[in-house]
């Protein structure tokens, strides 16, 4: 008789090849009390108590976030998020002011910034990486300054002047400087997704604008449009009528675009990401559907709206579920074997000044 594959002896271990499927166990009511005393007391404390906030957000989440029966941890200090963001501040309001002067000093603090920000990011990978573990084991980041120079500051600028056609390339070798430099212990992250991988999901999503766009078409606006036009041109009265319906339609159609549109793009960026992402021989794999995103996105911005934001800490909890469960691991062998490595010490700086300029790090 065939023997039985081996299998994890450890508590809440698995089958050494068993995909194991990330799990979610929070919940909105009990995310809502976390939630709630973070937003009272930030605002109490004009903005001071963000960082322990954030630090609690962050526990909250990675602690309801299991894999093969463990749950991830986040070990941030508010301190020193505090003092990054007290630090990316004053970036800021050095960038602000800098763009009221309208001289070359502008140019100098423009300039300056954008030497800096691939530093910053670069130590927000850092940051973040170093500050999770599973099963006490950290994750770290060892990308190189250089690398960063290179993805965020050249490739950066050829996107821009190539009025954004190189957006795909970008984004491509973002996330190979991102994955392919991250660690668990001492076992590495690879990244294997490919330039044109990524422009077939971009011009996807270019094809369903413009699909929306036609669609706008059919339903009417135009004629409605020029109708109205035709009318006042010859005098005639204007159907107060036919120009609500027009812009109904109008807004209707933007704001389904709006809603649908980036939650599709996630996902299938998302599942290309990922799909092609391993840990060591480990692979993973990703099956996060555009339309479930949509219907979470829209459903929760209603919901949010209707409850006058009081159903924020449920849309939260709803949408990193499913994004967490989209998600599973797929063993090349036992997860008992990953060795720690060395510690090491990283500054908030980073994640705070990249999350102040708006820049989607999120690994």
């Amino acid at each position: 008789m065939e023997e039985p594959p081996p299998t994890d002896t450890r508590p809440g271990g698995a089958s050494s090849r068993v995909p194991q499927r990330l799990r979610f166990s929070g919940t909105g009511s009990g995310y809502f009390g976390i939630w709630i005393v973070n937003l009272l007391l930030t605002i109490v404390t004009l903005g001071i108590y963000s960082a322990w906030a954030k630090v609690r957000r962050l526990q909250y989440f990675y602690r309801h976030t299991e894999l093969a029966g463990s749950s991830f941890d986040f070990h941030g200090s508010p301190v020193r998020i505090l003092i990054g963001r007290i630090l990316a501040l004053a970036l800021l309001l050095l960038y602000n002011y800098s763009i009221r002067l309208h001289s070359v000093w502008t140019l100098v603090a423009i300039a300056a910034l954008g030497v800096a920000m691939p530093w910053l990011l670069r130590n927000s990978f850092r940051f973040r990486l170093y500050n999770a573990s599973w099963r006490g084991t950290r994750f770290h980041f060892r990308g190189s300054a250089a690398s960063a120079y290179r993805v965020f500051l050249l490739n950066g600028f050829l996107t821009v002047i190539t009025i954004y056609l190189l957006a795909p390339f970008m984004h491509q070798r973002l996330k190979a400087y991102q994955h392919g430099n991250s660690y668990f212990g001492q076992t590495r992250f690879s990244f294997h997704a490919r330039v044109g991988q990524f422009y077939r999901v971009y011009l996807l999503v270019l094809l369903a604008i413009v699909a929306f766009i036609i669609v706008i078409g059919f339903a009417g606006v135009g004629s409605t449009f020029a109708a109205i036009g035709q009318a006042q041109r010859h005098g005639g009265h204007v159907d107060a009528g036919a120009v609500a319906k027009a812009l109904a339609i109008l807004y209707g159609t933007l704001i389904l675009i709006a809603g649908s549109i980036g939650p599709s793009f996630h996902a299938l960026v998302t599942n290309l990401i990922w799909n092609n992402t391993r840990l060591g021989e480990h692979r993973f794999q990703c099956n996060m559907s555009p339309w479930k995103m949509i219907w979470i996105a829209v459903s929760n911005l209603v919901l949010v709206a209707v409850t006058l934001g009081g159903f924020i800490p449920w849309a939260m909890v709803r949408l990193t579920r499913y994004q967490i469960e989209s998600v599973e691991l797929l063993p090349a062998s036992g997860l008992q074997e990953f060795v720690a490595a060395e510690p090491e010490t990283i500054g908030a700086v980073g994640e705070e000044a990249a999350g102040l300029f708006d820049f989607d790090i999120a690994l």
